[in-house]
């Protein structure tokens, strides 16, 4: 399976978006083209009540965010 997300975008195009109760999350890069992988992870750009509205930058691990939050925006690859 060929990985359609694998080239980084800019935090105002990213490949989805996915929100909880003031948590965004903004998915940059896909590392991998299955996200069920146990370690999947995505480079995104998150944005808290911590991050006094500011983007914070990393890897997250896939599993985390969907079990925390709810897809918003379906933008890139799927």
């Amino acid at each position: 399976m060929k990985n359609e997300c694998l080239k980084t975008r800019d935090v105002n195009d990213p490949y989805e978006i996915w929100q909880n109760e003031g948590w965004e999350w903004r998915v940059l890069k896909k590392w991998q083209a299955d996200d069920a992988k146990p370690y999947a992870r995505w480079y995104c750009a998150v944005k808290s009540p911590f991050t006094m509205g500011s983007w914070e930058y990393g890897d997250v691990y896939v599993a985390e965010i969907k079990k925390n939050a709810v897809k918003k925006e379906q933008i890139g690859c799927s």
